[in-house]
């Protein structure tokens, strides 16, 4: 299901509300919202310069949309270029490489190279940060997995 090799993206009603909330509560454009249930969370994608401006100084936005929605809030750059989106979604991580390799079978990996010392960073407590990295990364190329390196 693509548009010129591209996957659609489906919102549901509660997601579209979520993207209008956060729109009308900074003014940003909001590109996607997923929500996470597993996590109990709530993964908003802008522009990337536009981050600072969705978060609110001291965080003020994502503490009011945590409150009002009972979820963890998180904000995460938009890109269609793959190397740019993995480095969003593991952000702060720093990403040294980004590697993709496709499988037999047409599985689709992505090796992501990170600091050292950003390791656990990346991966996050119980590897919440990786999964948000894999949810973004499936829905818009694909991705089947990624592995941190």
């Amino acid at each position: 299901m693509s548009v010129e090799g591209r996957n659609v993206i489906k919102l549901t009603p509660e997601e579209f509300r979520y993207m209008a909330l956060l729109h009308e509560l900074t003014g940003v454009h909001v590109r996607d919202c997923i929500v996470d249930e597993e996590n109990g969370r709530i993964i908003f994608l802008v522009n990337p310069d536009e981050i600072g401006k969705a978060v609110g100084p001291r965080g003020i936005y994502v503490q009011k949309l945590r409150k009002l929605l009972g979820k963890n809030i998180e904000i995460v750059g938009f890109s269609e270029n793959l190397e740019d989106a993995v480095r969003y979604s593991l952000a702060p991580a720093r990403v040294r490489e980004v590697k993709l390799v496709n499988r037999p079978g047409g599985k689709k990996v992505v090796y992501v190279s990170v600091e050292p010392k950003d390791k656990g960073l990346a991966i996050g407590r119980g590897g919440k940060n990786v999964a948000r990295a894999r949810i973004i990364l499936k829905r818009y190329f694909g991705i089947d997995s990624v592995i941190i390196a």
